[in-house]
């Protein structure tokens, strides 16, 4: 069994086969906002990083992962326990696009998601159906995730994302058409010369409008090694 230890002192994790761990997934952990928030929901939580990191980040967050796939789902369950979390963290089996039939509506303080960053139609698909998944939105496109969100979050409550750069004015379109106001916005790219690979934004349930653009984060420094923000992160 392939067990990881993120960095010293931090979460012992197992990945799932479907779901590789991201720095992406670690990004967004450290960019979402906590706010004294006490319920969280992880929209696709894979092997459950995100849930784990939220927890560890605050003692009075428990977190619920929503996971289509029951190995991925049974991964995140052994992570929480392996971590200790199990009382705080609880991983549901199911579908985004049913979440009326899970829970009810306005249950959640905070909402994060690592989704597919691919439209079905468009690019190379892994010929697996379950790889294809989490690269392409072949089982919840951005229209259901923004849907999803909107009807879990309270008023006040924050949806943390994860997306390609490409694909900002969409996802923005997309929130606010569901009350679900962009708030934060923050580019990732690997040096400060070259154009994001990623994007990080938090959208607000019933916010007003109003978009804080933060300072890029810079993964590289000029002389190719990891950058002081990036060792932050990683506790490095």
């Amino acid at each position: 069994m392939d067990i990881q230890e993120l960095w010293p002192g931090g979460p012992l994790f197992r990945q799932s086969e479907h779901f590789k761990l991201s720095t992406d997934s670690v990004l967004l952990a450290d960019f979402a906002q906590i706010r004294g928030a006490k319920r969280g929901i992880d929209l696709g939580c894979g092997s459950g990083i995100l849930s784990l990191l939220l927890a560890q980040k605050s003692t009075g967050l428990r977190m619920t992962g929503l996971e289509l796939l029951p190995e991925a789902a049974a991964a995140a369950r052994e992570n929480a326990a392996r971590n200790g979390m199990d009382s705080r963290i609880e991983v549901v089996d199911g579908d985004i696009r049913e979440c009326r039939a899970l829970f009810r509506a306005g249950s959640f303080d905070l909402a994060v998601s690592n989704p597919p960053y691919f439209p079905a139609d468009r690019g190379a698909v892994a010929p697996r159906a379950d790889r294809a998944a989490a690269r392409a939105e072949a089982s919840c496109s951005l229209s259901e995730l923004c849907d999803a969100a909107a009807f879990l979050l309270r008023s006040g409550g924050s949806l943390f994302l994860v997306h390609r750069p490409e694909r900002l004015s969409e996802l923005c379109c997309c929130l606010s058409e569901r009350g679900l106001e962009p708030k934060r916005l923050r580019l990732v790219c690997h040096r400060a010369e070259s154009a994001p690979s990623l994007v990080l934004l938090e959208a607000r349930r019933g916010g007003r409008p109003g978009l804080l653009i933060e300072p890029m984060l810079v993964l590289t420094a000029p002389d190719g090694s990891e950058s002081e923000e990036f060792r932050r992160i990683y506790h490095r």
